[in-house]
């Protein structure tokens, strides 16, 4: 099994472009014993865009390396639901969900969005993304990522929350590079 998240990793671990700007980090989540993984990026681009640029799900897997499929599958009242696919063991298998997008949530301290798994080849995955305008040209993007695993054998907490570290790292560098490609 360590062999297994060895080559997810190798999915993950070759650095997003090496951002110097990309910083990486761990969080708790009350979800689960298992820390999320996260990463945030300065965006040179309006808030405006790079929401647009995030909310474009069906773009996804040609804005972020890794990413096999993404594809909007259906719609309940305001909320999104969304394939994804992202290959694993040089694409010998893939890790696969159908997750729920929330439309943008608006608060003082930002704007957020919520995808939470409604079915998949995992436990659990829950994911958000937290938007700051920093300046009419610049917005901070932050996104958590929480991965439990299904797999028959045990795997180490630490190894699945540095997976899921890698996977922020490389959303929020596709973002970014969308969006300030999308911004001119």
């Amino acid at each position: 099994m360590v062999a297994l998240l060895g080559a997810l990793g190798s999915c993950f671990t070759q650095s997003a472009h090496a951002e110097s700007a990309i910083q990486r980090y761990e969080t708790t989540s009350p979800a689960s014993g298992i820390k999320a993984g996260g990463a945030r990026v300065q965006v040179h681009a309006p808030i405006e865009v790079v929401e647009r640029v995030i909310m474009d799900y069906g773009s996804w897997s040609q804005n972020i390396r890794k990413f096999e499929k993404a594809k909007v599958v259906g719609r309940r009242g305001d909320r999104t639901h969304v394939y994804l696919q992202v290959p694993i063991l040089k694409g010998a298998t893939r890790i696969w969900v159908v997750a729920e997008f929330d439309p943008i949530k608006r608060t003082d301290a930002g704007d957020v969005i919520v995808a939470r798994m409604l079915k998949g080849n995992v436990k659990r995955l829950d994911a958000r993304w937290k938007l700051s305008k920093i300046d009419d040209q610049n917005t901070k993007v932050e996104f958590e990522l929480l991965l439990v695993p299904d797999w028959p054998l045990p795997v180490p907490d630490s190894l699945v929350t540095e997976e899921a570290t890698n996977a922020a790292e490389h959303v929020v560098d596709g973002h970014r590079r969308a969006a300030e490609r999308a911004a001119g």
